[in-house]
């Protein structure tokens, strides 16, 4: 399943550039620059999952998230560069279901965005993602090559979904560690390593060396 996404940003740099990651990301993506546009997506696009800036022409984004609370479910993401706890409570209290302030971590907002769609639709299907004939199923912690399967670890999953859905590009380490532990204050960096060195050793089993590179003083490559 093909997860839709409705960004509102009224800055156009900004706006260009969260719908490159997210559409890189392998979601459906369609942008509206204020409230108006905003709402008439809404009914004519149909997102699963809307990403809302505060600052908006027109109405802002705090309004515009009542209006939709009137007539969707669908979960709400605030991304701004409002950061006071008022705001944030507001955000909660008008239906808001995470709070992430600029300048932002990408890791971070796409495991917020994940973590929402699969609590929002727990019934929409397992989705498999394949990349060079290797297949992971998130959902249920498997990964196929060749007829052969292997089990992962809750962390292994993630990691290995995170690469899938950068396929053919680096992905930085920091980048990683921030998805997989962003609410813990500290984190070993050889943790990453550990994960990483069992995910490689599981591959291996299953005829599947060099799968993920290592590119120096960069981060992982599959």
């Amino acid at each position: 399943m093909q997860y839709k996404i409705l960004m509102v940003e009224d800055d156009p740099v900004i706006r260009e550039q969260l719908q490159l990651l997210l559409a890189g990301s392998g979601y459906q993506v369609e942008t509206a620059g204020d409230a108006a546009a905003a709402l008439a997506r809404m009914q004519t696009f149909g997102p699963h999952l809307v990403v809302l800036d505060i600052g908006l022409p027109g109405a802002s984004g705090f309004e515009l998230c009542s209006q939709i609370r009137a007539f969707s479910q669908a979960p709400i993401v605030f991304v701004t560069s409002s950061n006071t706890d008022q705001d944030e409570l507001t955000s909660i209290l008008l239906g808001g279901d995470a709070f992430i302030t600029k300048p932002y971590r990408p890791a971070i907002l796409l495991a917020k965005i994940a973590a929402l769609l699969r609590r929002a639709y727990p019934d929409a299907g397992e989705e498999s993602l394949c990349w060079k004939g290797v297949v992971l199923h998130p959902e249920s912690g498997r990964l196929d090559f060749q007829g052969q399967t292997v089990e992962l670890t809750r962390n292994e999953q993630k990691i290995l979904w995170y690469l899938f859905r950068h396929a053919g590009t680096i992905c930085a380490r920091a980048d990683l560690v921030d998805f997989l532990w962003d609410n813990q204050l500290y984190i070993d960096d050889n943790a990453l390593s550990v994960h990483i060195s069992r995910i490689r050793e599981k591959l291996a089993s299953i005829g599947l060396t060099g799968f993920i590179q290592t590119k120096h003083r960069q981060g992982y490559l599959i």
